[in-house]
């Protein structure tokens, strides 16, 4: 019996400690799987630093605060002035870490942690205010954008020309030497759903100084400009001087951050991208990102290349089986020949389901995406060498389907019915709202609606509804949907506006000085959990323009802390009421003030 006791209790006793190292396991593979949701995109991020981090931050005193949440007073250090442009994620000082081909070292490469700054890029010297819009379109200040390169390389083309203290944009450019204008009529000849509000968004990759886009403006299409970040070029941050909607992105091994069937129009002047090399991958992208029914338009290498290919360094020979090439790819992925003329050829993305199911086949290339892989996914997701089919139940999603332009701006788009508690209706309150927010912000901020504000970022919209708001007015909107929050982007792209995904614990995709009117609402509320305020802030600070405004519509909990802050990133900030006058929330009204730097700046 005492043997029979013994071992019962000795089982006993395993047991119990069993059960404690059983908890253990699940707690630390639960708090293993909730650290790698918050902090997934510090890929680079050692393990007991993430530990460390967030240690720090749930023990700091600034919330422990039973009312509001209250910080030290803080003051921000200067960057050096050699950090005058700097893109932390896309920054030249790290790009011999990562590969080179395929041009992997322009995609974004986020610092970690412990390698961000904690200081306030300044401008270039002899920086002013920039030229207001729309005079601005035509002309810039040489030394708020102090690149002589592409002045000197494409004299020849009429892309600039510097002229005392501007630099001047005639319009001119590799494939349009008789100007833009000219080019883009030849194009609405080829495409005449250019001109009646068929094609309202367009993405124009490798944008030079973004005169296409900047000429569509007035012809009611709304390009928005990409090209990667250059040491010399400078590419976007012309096109953001200038007041002509732009962001940094480059096609490589990931996926550009916008849903799929997003613009109505993708163009390619001479930009470079080998398109049929890789299987076509970069192809591919364009096709995702491009409606159903919409226009893949190329000029350049290999389009007209009997008239062409001396200028190419390149044989008659070469350039033809280069167009074939390309013809055949193009066919694949269900796209068909729509117009030619000159320098110009436009092909059109089918919408006709039928195409796509013959691609199906085992040995067919590109076949049709597996059902898992999500269209939409966009944000540090891998480039898929597969086509991505229509959507059967989206029968009003394609180009020509889809209302025109103005109306569709305020028709509830198919897709919102993906977005959970989507609808009609839901739409039509939130454009109420935002038309009631909208009149309130022009009340307390009167400069909203003048030549002062061009280049705004709501930076987390849910439908757009701040930018339908104000789409009277002499401005665009960057419209920013958190990757972590519900897809709504393709709701505003089917709006007839543009956006990109992005994530605020990491900076955006731009040069400094590059907004007149950054715009928040509730973003601290749903993101601090995951995000470090001051962080958040700095970041803002980095993207807005001198002079520039910020609204910080926000929960009253966090408004000492984020006026701290502010203050010390020299803002002049002051409280207002919301449309409501309540007293959860309230509106933070600042002002970035100039500054130039000092000869004793810090060497961060």
């Amino acid at each position: 019996m005492k043997q029979k006791d013994e071992k019962n209790q000795s089982q006993s006793d395993r047991a119990l400690k069993i059960i404690p190292v059983t908890l253990l396991v699940f707690a630390l593979c639960g708090l293993s799987f909730y650290l790698g949701g918050i902090f997934c995109s510090e890929k680079s991020l050692l393990e007991g630093k993430i530990v460390q981090e967030l240690s720090k931050a749930v023990s700091s005193p600034e919330y422990s605060a039973e009312n509001a949440l209250q910080i030290k007073s803080v003051t921000f250090p200067e960057c050096s002035i050699n950090y005058q442009d700097y893109t932390p994620c896309t920054d030249p000082r790290r790009w011999k870490k990562y590969g080179y081909r395929r041009l992997t070292f322009l995609e974004r490469h986020c610092p970690p942690l412990y390698e961000r700054k904690e200081c306030l890029v300044p401008p270039p010297v002899g920086y002013k205010p920039p030229i207001r819009w729309p005079k601005s379109r035509k002309e810039c200040w040489y030394r708020n954008v102090p690149y002589d390169w592409i002045n000197k390389q494409k004299s020849n083309q009429n892309w600039l020309k510097k002229k005392g203290e501007k630099f001047l944009f005639p319009g001119g450019g590799t494939m349009f030497p008789k100007g833009v204008g000219a080019y883009v009529n030849l194009m609405q000849d080829l495409i005449p759903e250019m001109r009646d509000g068929t094609v309202r968004t367009a993405i124009d990759t490798g944008c030079g100084v973004a005169s296409w886009g900047g000429d569509l403006l007035d012809r009611g299409i709304l390009t928005l400009s990409l090209a990667p970040r250059d040491n010399h070029e400078a590419q976007v941050q012309f096109a953001l001087e200038r007041g002509i909607p732009a962001i940094l992105g480059v096609i490589s091994t990931q996926r550009l951050p916008f849903p799929s069937s997003s613009f109505d129009m993708a163009h390619c002047s001479r930009c470079l991208i080998p398109w049929t090399e890789f299987g076509g991958i970069y192809l591919l992208e364009v096709h995702r990102i491009l409606r159903p029914g919409g226009f893949w338009v190329l000029s350049g290498p290999p389009i007209n290349y009997e008239h062409r290919y001396q200028g190419w360094n390149t044989t008659i020979e070469e350039q033809r089986a280069a167009l074939e090439k390309l013809q055949d790819l193009l066919t694949s992925m269900c796209f068909t020949v729509y117009a030619t003329q000159d320098d110009i050829a436009v092909w059109q993305k089918s919408s006709d389901i039928g195409c796509y199911e013959k691609l199906t086949g085992p040995d067919v290339y590109p076949a049709t995406c597996d059902d898992s892989i999500e269209p939409d996914a966009a944000w540090y997701t891998p480039l898929r060498p597969c086509v991505i089919s229509p959507r059967q139940k989206l029968k009003r999603s394609s180009v020509g389907s889809l209302p025109k332009w103005p109306q569709r701006l305020n028709i509830a788009p198919e897709r919102i019915s993906d977005v959970p508690g989507g609808s009609g209706n839901a739409l039509k309150r939130d454009d109420s709202k935002w038309k009631m927010r909208a009149q309130h912000y022009k009340k307390i901020l009167p400069a909203i609606g003048t030549d002062k504000i061009r280049n705004v970022m709501d930076m987390n919209t849910v439908y757009g509804g701040l930018a339908a708001a104000l789409i009277d007015n002499p401005l665009w909107v960057m419209n920013v949907v958190s990757s972590y929050s519900a897809n709504t982007l393709p709701v505003v792209f089917d709006r007839g506006l543009v956006g990109t995904y992005h994530d605020w614990c990491e900076a955006f995709s731009t040069y400094p000085r590059t907004y007149d009117l950054l715009h928040l609402d509730g973003l601290f509320a749903a993101e601090s959990h995951r995000c470090h305020m001051k962080y958040v802030l700095l970041e803002m600070d980095r993207i807005l323009r001198p002079e520039g405004h910020a609204l910080i519509q926000e929960s009253s909990y966090f408004m000492d802390a984020i006026e701290t802050i502010a203050k010390g990133m020299r803002w002049n900030c002051h409280k207002e009421d919301t449309e409501n006058s309540g007293e959860k929330e309230k509106i933070l009204v600042c002002q970035k003030t100039l500054w130039y730097a000092s000869s004793t700046n810090s060497t961060r």
